[in-house]
């Protein structure tokens, strides 16, 4: 049934291509329609443009890529299973059949709420009558200066590719390396954080490494890599049910995944793992995916900032005092999730659907309307556990296993944008899950970056 109903999708996408994907125009002078800029890319930043698109209004799409990434797949670049490529979708593609939007690829440098500007690194200001920041988050180190210089990061292609690089160019040096101590160092890769993103990697680097080094690397077959998953609190997946998160740990013991809960890492350096309790561990590669934060632009908005340097916002998701500046995503706190005084987390679906409502609430301001409060209609959540296993929470339905795996794969297909990207990764699943083998080994080839030690 999910096989079909992809096959339909895409059958409709390519029968009609340009559905939602037509001809830019030029903006009209401005003044004649209110503006609209809207900071960022991502599925919020989409989803409002999408919104807006049949408005009376002119929008300025704001990002320094010129892509919308496809974040919950980042890990499988990372792991050398899909193309960069796959997962990046050109912005200018998106907004080619609304008339009313232009697109700069810019930094926002600063946001002057009082006389209503965003300022951008490399041209002049913009003016707007309303804005939308969806600008995501970035990594969290808690403060620690040290711990970012030296583990690697897990939030855009460049970064992904940096962590490919770094695993291959493991295998490398341990193919040369004669101390054995040092040599079990280099195959060993840890991850910091237990969430979606950490669980992911994990157990794609689990799956993937020891088949990969026995193929390709005769040398090491008498030795074992060790993936290493650590969690400061006692719980992974922590969002999941408590149910779900033992069927994850257990699988993942089951791959090799080596788990260590309350341990809290406190530095990083020259290959050294320290924790909060004393203890230290040697790892070659150290990826950090231990949470997150808003963007640094949140910062530039003035306003107390609430939990994860996020902005407060009332529940039509604008601010109290600039009723036409939205903060919606990874960049909003509001509180209300599960009927409760949680705030909303920082997922695409949240994202996705508060740039709907976003797009909703200007339109009614533009026409002197009311606005409506947000209202989630919570879908669930997924994280994969390797090549045939996942977890899943849909609609209040728990499953785990072929089946959760199977569900996993039709929603990302699903929202995936383009047919190209979508028979990308259909084709990089299906070679991958029938070879067991990995679609990209060439370190080189790319803007070099400093090892991460």
């Amino acid at each position: 049934m999910w096989l079909n109903n992809i096959l339909k999708n895409t059958a409709a996408l390519v029968a009609n291509p340009r559905e939602g994907l037509g001809k830019q125009a030029d903006r009209p002078e401005s003044g004649q329609r209110p503006c609209v800029v809207v900071i960022g890319s991502g599925f919020g930043g989409l989803n409002t443009v999408r919104g807006l698109a049949k408005g009376e209004v002119e929008i300025v799409l704001l990002d320094r890529n010129n892509y919308h990434g496809f974040w919950p797949l980042l890990y499988q670049v990372a792991t050398a299973e899909l193309v960069p490529d796959s997962i990046a979708f050109p912005v200018r593609e998106f907004i080619h059949s609304y008339h009313n939007v232009t697109f700069h690829m810019a930094e926002v440098s600063d946001i002057d709420l009082d006389n209503k500007h965003v300022s951008i690194t490399d041209g002049q200001p913009i003016s707007y009558d309303y804005l939308v920041l969806a600008a995501g988050s970035i990594n969290n180190y808690f403060g620690n200066k040290v711990i970012p210089q030296n583990t690697f990061s897990l939030k855009d292609v460049e970064q992904a590719v940096e962590i490919r690089q770094g695993i291959l160019e493991a295998f490398e040096k341990a193919s040369l390396e004669t101390d054995p101590e040092k040599r079990k160092a280099l195959l060993t890769f840890l991850v910091v954080g237990s969430g979606p993103t950490g669980v992911e990697l994990s157990g794609a680097l689990a799956e993937l490494i020891p088949p990969l080094l026995h193929k390709f690397y005769p040398d090491l077959t008498e030795e074992k890599s060790r993936i290493v998953l650590v969690e400061a609190h006692a719980t992974m997946l922590d969002s999941f049910p408590k149910s779900l998160q033992k069927k994850a740990q257990a699988h993942l013991g089951q791959m090799g995944v080596e788990i260590l809960q309350n341990h809290e890492v406190t530095g990083v350096e020259n290959g050294v793992v320290t924790f909060k309790h004393g203890s230290k561990m040697n790892a070659g590669t150290v990826v950090w995916a231990a949470g997150v934060r808003a963007s640094p632009l949140a910062e530039k908005l003035g306003v107390k900032l609430a939990h994860g340097e996020r902005v407060p916002v009332e529940p039509t998701l604008n601010l109290k005092d600039h009723p036409e500046v939205y903060v919606i995503g990874d960049m909003a706190y509001l509180e209300g999730y599960k009927g409760g005084k949680e705030a909303y987390p920082g997922v695409a679906q949240v994202a996705i659907q508060m740039g709907h409502q976003a797009a909703k609430n200007i339109l009614a301001q533009v026409e002197g309307n009311g606005l409506e409060n947000f209202q989630y209609v919570d879908k669930g959540q997924l994280s994969t556990i390797g090549r045939r296993d996942a977890v899943a929470e849909v609609f209040n339905l728990k499953l785990s296993g072929f089946a959760a795996w199977l569900v996993w794969v039709a929603v990302h297909i699903y929202y995936l944008l383009g047919v190209r990207n979508r028979l990308l990764v259909m084709l990089g699943w299906a070679y991958n899950y029938l070879t067991f083998n990995l679609g990209i080994r060439v370190v080189g080839g790319w803007p070099r970056h400093e090892t991460k030690k």
